[in-house]
């Protein structure tokens, strides 16, 4: 685990048990546009399963700021759920906790780190991150949310993703 403080008093850490996890759902779930309506347990879940990164104002410590790592922690990262409370955005906190993950994962010999965002462009370009140089190579597979939010529920799979699919609850067709 790691801990820096700037000289402006804030601090990051990648310990999981400072995480205000309640105060991260609140984030994610109501105010980022990414992640509106996921339930806690999801979120518990996501950080379970990551490298999470905290970053905490100086004083009391409360925390400002959150982003996770999903790595195989030897080649590959996706860098994910960025967000800093709107008191302390124009600190350039998103971005030293980009950076500070970033440096994380190289670290263990990773390298390639992706994500995806639509207005924070700048931010991760300061750091060293480009459009993918084979754009037309990436591909990507995203499954309806589930309203009810049970694992494997198919209460809402009603768009089909092919003209050679039905809707949900009946079985995958192929019509030739």
């Amino acid at each position: 685990m790691l801990t820096i403080t700037r000289t402006d008093g804030y601090e990051i850490s990648s310990d999981p048990d400072r995480l205000d996890l309640d105060r991260v759902h609140h984030w994610l779930s109501t105010e980022s546009y990414w992640a509106l309506g996921r339930p806690y347990e999801v979120t518990v879940r996501a950080v379970a399963g990551s490298m999470p990164f905290g970053v905490y104002r100086p004083g009391d410590g409360a925390q400002v700021a959150f982003g996770r790592i999903v790595t195989d922690g030897a080649t590959f990262a996706w860098l994910c759920d960025v967000f800093v409370d709107s008191a302390h955005r124009g600190r350039g906190l998103g971005g030293w906790l980009a950076e500070t993950a970033r440096d994380a994962v190289f670290e263990l010999g990773v390298h390639r780190i992706m994500l995806v965002t639509v207005d924070a462009h700048d931010v991760y370009a300061r750091i060293g991150f480009t459009p993918p140089a084979t754009p037309h190579m990436l591909m990507e597979l995203i499954r309806p949310r589930l309203t009810d939010g049970s694992p494997g529920s198919t209460a809402d799979l009603v768009t089909p993703v092919t003209d050679k699919e039905e809707l949900a609850g009946s079985p995958l067709t192929v019509r030739e």
